[in-house]
């Protein structure tokens, strides 16, 4: 009898790119990005999944990627910080954190990046928090306070307390992501 394999060639489709890796079965998806692709904008904090810093974005959805395995991640939509850019140009939360100073040494930002990219589209979505007065369906969206913001932003810490600015920044992210939802649709009309 042949012994079972502790390993699996995969295909990991990470930032538009398909790259195919025999990986342990252990190996997690960060682990894969930082060791296996050279992608080391997603750090690696606690390795427990508790402070955010390895957040990427899965089928765009938010994900601590110490807590995923590489194998279960094969054939889906993998984003990482180095990801959410268009070409040049930064995406508007990368924009809203230089502007605004949402970062002081750097380490947790770019899991605060993805977070808030996928924040903004659940909160456009209609999607309740833990803070949401009305989860109704038909009320909509909640306005998105600070209190919003920082709910849904609180699986992702930040050693320098730049919360604040942060909190800023996904609001500006925010109210350009639907500035430009409401002219595109202006536009259709």
């Amino acid at each position: 009898m042949t012994p079972p394999t502790s390993s699996s060639t995969v295909t990991l489709n990470v930032n538009g790119e398909k790259h195919s890796l025999t990986v342990d079965h252990r190996t997690t998806l960060l682990d894969a990005l930082r060791d296996r692709l050279d992608l080391t904008g997603t750090k690696k904090g606690c390795d427990h999944g508790q402070c955010g810093a390895c957040t990427v974005l899965v089928d765009g959805r938010r994900t601590v990627s110490c807590l995923q395995l590489a194998v279960a991640s094969e054939d889906r939509e993998i984003t990482t910080v180095e990801g959410v850019a268009e070409g040049d140009r930064l995406h508007p939360v990368q924009q809203a954190f230089l502007d605004l100073d949402g970062y002081q040494c750097g380490f947790c930002t770019p899991g605060q990046i993805c977070s808030a990219v996928a924040v903004i589209e659940e909160h456009a979505a209609g999607w309740p928090s833990a803070v949401t007065a009305d989860v109704r369906t038909e009320a909509g969206p909640p306005p998105l306070t600070t209190e919003e913001i920082k709910e849904r932003m609180s699986g992702n810490l930040c050693r320098c307390a730049a919360y604040g600015q942060m909190a800023e920044a996904v609001a500006r992210a925010a109210a350009e992501a639907s500035t430009d939802t409401a002219v595109t649709e202006g536009t259709a009309a």
